[in-house]
């Protein structure tokens, strides 16, 4: 495809930015249509007469906001942008049409977000360009089952640095997320299996036990996490457990109760610990990894990259103890790698560099300055609520100290445009809740002034005048 751009030398704007602007203002308008194939960046250039270079750059800006993608040995292809779509009415104006429907809600507190404004978009192009360079046809051939060696060495440098994780690159298996190596996990544990959880917890790691025909055997918990008398109770030999940052109430399983869990699981069973965000972490030093304390090989390790690096990644890994390892070489091993053998190779890379190291530091320093706005925001709240799960994590609960139910906390919220989320949502049988009326309020996708707005709201619907007329909530 041939692109008639117009370019005025004596423009302020660079070259590049009037080429940027052009075929922008092209995808917007509908000129150029989802799937159309752009002129590569040398015929560009010659066709306009300009640096490859200046095209390049002209393409790298439209590849970092999203109007086109760069497709691997074919091409730059345009990206669908419907909701974008633009006219030009009489008199050369620019009017934005068919815009997305708006939210309904003023502020969104969902816990499941986190901050894609911080994500080192230029870092990821440059090291997906490094990984494509000099046709490296050696990517697109299939590689280790387990995930690559460099990725998993890597993996295994982190864990053992930043979580006191003892294992070897050997033991580390890479995939596409949670839930495909939780499967992956059953066919290596095999049937019949009772399954003791957290309650509540994280429900998709609770759907997908109860769809591979699990025993699910909900566990309360105390202030210390899983109450161990009740674990022994169930009569489960495996436990799901998430001891650095409990999903969702917050709990940091201390030193004494964790090894109450690993005696129980001495005995023939074994423990699944879930790092949820262990991250992030605000106030003293980073909890270690409950899977370094262990010295039976009862202790399986789950983590992710999503919630540190972006959820589109989809790269998650399961730490085997030798036993479990033996067992998955020969029940399990045949299973290809779910993860494309290049995104594998970008991540190392950006793990290898340090990139990953500088992210973290710099989101737990964003997360940090949310954390602690939100805070000093919902202050006044106190004499009503009691605030949990705060110093750590990307969210945080507000308990009624007044027993005000969920139902009516969620309502009130909703009756002032904030959409907040009842603690019941994540029990197993949510009809089970006997904990007064809590709300989980995530921050990481606010802005400070989203999160600003919505404490006020949150303050007005809760601590002021009625928001729709039902009996004042202050008790």
């Amino acid at each position: 495809m041939e692109l008639l751009i117009p370019l005025d030398p004596q423009e302020k704007k660079p070259l590049y930015e009037q080429i940027y602007a052009h075929i922008r203002g092209e995808i917007r308008s509908g000129g150029l249509k989802a799937g159309d194939r752009l002129p590569s960046t040398r015929i560009l250039a010659e066709h306009m007469k300009i640096s490859r270079s200046t095209a390049q750059m002209a393409y790298d800006q439209l590849l970092a906001e999203g109007y086109i993608e760069a497709r691997p040995y074919r091409g730059y292809f345009v990206n669908p942008v419907e909701e974008l779509m633009e006219t030009g009415p009489a008199g050369g104006e620019e009017m934005e049409t068919a815009l997305p429907e708006p939210s309904p809600w003023s502020v969104d507190f969902s816990p499941r977000g986190i901050d894609l404004e911080s994500f080192p978009y230029g870092v990821w192009r440059k090291l997906s360009r490094n990984t494509l360079v000099d046709d490296n046809k050696e990517m697109f051939h299939s590689g280790s089952h387990q995930g690559e060696p460099g990725l998993r060495e890597a993996i295994r440098s982190y864990l053992h640095s930043a979580r006191g994780v003892l294992c070897s690159a050997e033991q580390i298996i890479v995939g596409a997320g949670s839930e495909y190596l939780l499967m992956l996990l059953a066919q290596i544990l095999g049937g019949g299996r009772t399954i003791a959880m957290e309650n509540p917890t994280y429900r998709q790691a609770y759907l997908v036990f109860r769809s591979l025909g699990y025993q699910v055997c909900p566990v309360e918990m105390d202030e210390n996490g899983m109450d161990p008398d009740q674990l022994k109770a169930s009569g489960a030999d495996v436990a799901y457990v998430m001891p650095s940052h409990q999903f969702p109430t917050g709990i940091v399983m201390p030193v004494g109760r964790r090894q109450e869990l690993l005696k129980w699981a001495a005995d023939g069973r074994y423990l699944i610990e879930d790092d949820y965000d262990s991250e992030f972490r605000y106030r003293g030093k980073p909890i270690p990894a409950l899977q370094g304390m262990d010295r039976s090989g009862r202790v399986i390790y789950l983590g992710t990259f999503s919630k540190c690096i972006a959820p589109a990644i989809r790269v998650s890994y399961l730490v085997l103890p030798p036993k479990l390892l033996k067992r998955y070489r020969e029940q399990a091993g045949f299973y290809a790698s779910t993860v494309s053998r290049i995104d594998q190779n970008i991540l190392y890379q950006f793990l290898a560099q340090g990139y990953f190291e500088r992210h973290l530091n710099r989101m737990r320093a964003i997360y940090k300055a949310k954390h602690d706005l939100f805070l000093e925001a919902i202050q006044p709240l106190q004499p009503l609520f009691e605030i949990r799960g705060e110093y750590a994590g990307i969210h945080i609960l507000l308990t009624s100290r007044t027993g005000i139910p969920e139902e009516t906390l969620i309502a009130r919220a909703e009756a002032a445009g904030v959409k907040v989320y009842g603690l019941s949502g994540y029990f197993i049988h949510p009809e089970h809740n006997r904990r007064p009326g809590t709300i989980v309020l995530g921050y990481a996708c606010l802005s400070e002034e989203e999160i600003l707005r919505g404490a006020g709201l949150l303050k007005e619907c809760f601590l002021g005048k009625p928001v729709g007329g039902d009996a004042d909530l202050v008790r």
